[in-house]
């Protein structure tokens, strides 16, 4: 044989990482940290192997402890201690969120993102306003345009409390441009706008709302969030938050949807996030108890393909276990 091409010839130890494609490093990484107000002391997440509900006393605590693995931002969802209709204390100048953000951000370095969302705040687990009779009637969910005045609210109040950024999640058409106007409004013009612009209505969101307390107490959220059938949709979606000021687009799940990473990637140049949601992480893990599989080994391959599918930013459950290894 006569083979002029030999890829092989760059595979050898001294070569191979000289001609790697691909780089994960730990600042590429962002730490869910969930902070629950109805407790005094940590709450293991059974469903999510390692992670806990931390009391608002030591979300600080918490915070430190990601950053010395080298994790630099964290993304903060809370637990609140009361729940109603319109889920007020979403946007309460005493609620979990607003007082975990303020000492974090004036006793750590972290750079602090808040979720923006109504779903654990509501006694029914949805994302906004329901609609009349949304209970009995599976066609209906949520009020668009009445939700899109709260969701200012928070955001609003997550960065007076001193957000870096803020990241709606609710799939609510206008949420970006409603944030965005209300945001400026009040002199914090400097703040980013990550957007969870295609987020699926997925089934790998399972073990999440165990960790936030966020289920629908009826129904579905099939009305709000993205048919997994469709990725052109998603080129919409991700179209009309970069005109609202988007700043950071996000793609949620992220294994399952990776082409759509890929896409958003080679269509936008605003940095692109992708979310490796609780599922993924709790099937690596289940998978890994079962001697299956290797955990850090396909917890690593799988953050390096979201990265080489396009994203910028990975929010991940793994995010402290890999640390030490990038």
């Amino acid at each position: 044989m006569n083979l002029t091409q030999r890829p092989r010839r760059l595979r050898t130890d001294g070569v191979r990482p000289l001609v790697r494609e691909t780089d994960l490093s730990a600042s590429d990484l962002i730490a869910p940290v969930f902070v629950d107000a109805t407790t005094d002391e940590r709450v293991p997440i059974e469903t999510m192997p390692g992670h806990e509900r931390v009391p608002v006393d030591q979300a600080v605590e918490r915070v430190e402890e990601v950053r010395e693995t080298g994790v630099e931002a964290v993304m903060l969802f809370g637990v609140p201690e009361s729940k109603d209709p319109k889920g007020t204390r979403a946007w309460a100048e005493d609620g979990v969120v607003q007082t975990a953000a303020r000492r974090i951000a004036s006793e750590t370095d972290a750079y602090v993102i808040t979720d923006v969302c109504l779903c654990e705040y509501t006694d029914h687990g949805h994302c906004g306003v329901l609609e009349a009779d949304a209970e009995d009637d599976p066609r209906l969910t949520v009020r668009n345009d009445e939700t899109l005045g709260l969701l200012k609210r928070i955001a609003t109040s997550h960065a007076a409390a001193g957000a870096d950024m803020v990241a709606p999640s609710g799939m609510i058409d206008g949420m970006v441009g409603a944030i965005r106007e209300g945001l400026d409004a009040d002199g914090f013009d400097d703040v980013p706008i990550m957007s969870y612009a295609a987020k699926y209505e997925s089934a790998f969101y399972g073990p999440f709302r165990d960790a936030a307390d966020g289920a629908p107490a009826f129904g579905d959220r099939r009305h709000y969030q993205m048919d997994p059938a469709n990725a052109r949709e998603a080129r919409r979606e991700v179209a009309l938050d970069v005109e609202q000021g988007a700043d950071v687009l996000m793609v949620k799940p992220a294994l399952p949807y990776l082409d759509v990473v890929r896409d958003i990637r080679e269509s936008y140049d605003h940095p692109v996030a992708a979310y490796n949601v609780s599922g993924e992480y709790a099937m690596l893990h289940a998978a890994a108890e079962k001697g299956w599989l290797d955990l850090e080994s396909v917890a690593y391959e799988s953050l390096l393909s979201i990265k080489r599918a396009g994203a910028d930013l990975i929010l991940t459950y793994f995010a402290e276990d890999l640390a030490d290894r990038l």
